[in-house]
């Protein structure tokens, strides 16, 4: 980041245009989650960050927010830069004043800890260590919700160690220009929750070749192309759903609508013979529902994706294994599909066709046992001895495939941890890949959009993270 932005001023760009920029994508984010104006504090520090914070304030304030500046420093200390902006806030709050409407009943309240930046080292001094606290004060006792700009204070942004006393804790992080290593280190979600990427055009890496992704609206938007004005539904994949038991119906009709929703073409559900007739009773309309009398016999149905596993429960080992490493057609398996892959590992090694598995952290143990490993260690070990596409699921998802970028998910929210919402994944994931894309870029869209989905059911639909459910990301996954 430092020598990118060294280049960039090489080049003529100006401190202040990026700073901008900055506190303009910072805004931006703030209106992403909560699109109703309401009370923002303002924690600034001396530096440029503290600039970036103002700049976002004076754009909210410019939306209807009611600005609380707090400097953790005196005004005279702060940078010239800094100072400029505090000026410029100032000038247009004192032109507002008359105008401010009154706060809404159950408006939002938010923080900008805009403290420290990038180069700021653990243990916290006074002011910085005061202000901190009280950020996370406010967090606990007025239900605030903290975004932090580039990095919350007190973490560091190449190690992820944290000031263990008073590092601000956060729920979305800002991250300017490139997201930092730090914040995706697994000791370090519950400081910086929710990743968010403010692109400045001008800082460029294109000479680097990372070893580690952030899944972004920005990086990923190319990757699906639009449908063409002439398509017609055999390009987008007929899928195939094997899923559904006895007392695991729901888990085969939420991968089936996942499909529907994601796009695919045509949707088949295959289900024991024994629950046909009620799964053909509450299937989508728009779904095929098959019986099946062996699972030896899906060998030879015509399907351009498979979508194994949800609501499997105890059906025949010997029957599925050979199914899941027989057939030429992609495969996404998750729960009972990869359950049944824990006791006959090998069988990866032996595959006629790709294959995305989707394992939760449990699911995952059960395949390969990581010891201490962090996620994204496992997830890379794995994909050492195997020739798969991972998605370990998670806080930070990660998808990992071997001689490419280990790449961590940035959406979604704590209310995503229900059942049924690695279901609607799988039904994606399936969709996604009926588009004949690779299997790793189907892993970052389908986690990135049911992430998201979950985001735009609990901030525009009116859900809490107690009150979210699987069906509310499929009514959802549209406008992700």
């Amino acid at each position: 980041m430092r020598g990118a932005e060294e280049a960039a001023f090489a080049r003529g760009v100006k401190v202040e245009a990026l700073m901008d920029q900055a506190g303009a994508g910072v805004a931006r984010a703030v209106h992403q989650f909560f699109s109703k104006a309401g009370s923002c504090a303002v924690y600034v520090g001396k530096g440029n960050n503290g600039g970036d914070a103002l700049v976002a304030a004076q754009h909210l304030q410019g939306a209807g927010w009611k600005i609380d500046l707090h400097l953790a420093f005196p005004e005279k200390d702060c940078s010239e830069l800094t100072q400029k902006k505090l000026r410029s806030l100032r000038s247009m709050e004192n032109g507002m004043r008359e105008t401010a409407a009154t706060l809404r009943a159950h408006a939002p309240s938010i923080i900008l800890d805009g403290l420290l930046g990038l180069g700021s080292k653990p243990v916290l001094r006074e002011p910085i260590r005061s202000a901190a606290r009280e950020i996370n004060r406010r967090r606990a006792k007025e239900n605030a919700f903290v975004f932090a700009v580039d990095l919350p204070t007190g973490l560091d942004g190449d190690s992820a160690e944290i000031d263990s006393e008073d590092c601000v804790m956060a729920d979305f992080t800002i991250a300017i220009g490139y997201a930092k290593h730090g914040l995706v280190v697994d000791s370090a979600a519950d400081f910086v929750g929710r990743i968010e990427v403010v692109p400045l055009p001008e800082l460029r890496l294109e000479e680097l070749k990372p070893n580690e992704l952030l899944a972004t609206p920005h990086s990923l938007g190319a990757i699906l192309p639009r449908r063409s004005f002439n398509a017609y539904k055999n390009q987008f994949g007929r899928i195939g759903v094997v899923a559904g038991s006895e007392g695991f119906i729901g888990a085969a009709l939420l991968a089936t609508e996942g499909a529907l929703r994601a796009g695919a073409g045509l949707v088949e559900l295959f289900v024991p013979k024994e629950i046909y007739s009620i799964v053909a009773a509450a299937s989508p309309a728009e779904a095929m529902v098959k019986p099946i009398h062996s699972y030896r016999d899906l060998l030879k149905e015509k399907v351009d994706v498979w979508a194994v596993g949800p609501g499997l429960g105890t059906a025949p080992v010997e029957e599925l294994l050979p199914f899941i490493e027989q057939a030429q057609q992609p495969m996404i398996l998750d729960a009972d599909g990869l359950n049944m892959l824990s006791g006959k590992i090998d069988t990866l090694k032996h595959l006629h066709g790709r294959r995305l598995l989707t394992p939760h952290p449990g699911e995952m143990k059960r395949l390969f046992d990581p010891g201490k490993l962090s996620r994204a260690r496992t997830a890379q070990s794995f994909c050492d001895q195997f020739p798969v596409t991972l998605l370990l699921k998670g806080s930070r998802t990660v998808v990992c495939e071997r001689d490419r970028p280990l790449t961590y998910n940035s959406t979604g929210n704590p209310g995503m941890a229900v059942g049924g919402m690695g279901d609607v994944l799988t039904g994606v994931c399936a969709a996604l890949a009926g588009r004949k894309l690779p299997l790793y870029d189907v892993a970052r869209i389908g986690a990135w959009v049911c992430g998201r989905a979950a985001e735009i059911a609990i901030y525009d639909a009116g859900a809490s993270e107690e009150s979210l459910l699987p069906r509310d990301l499929l009514a959802r996954l549209g406008q992700a």
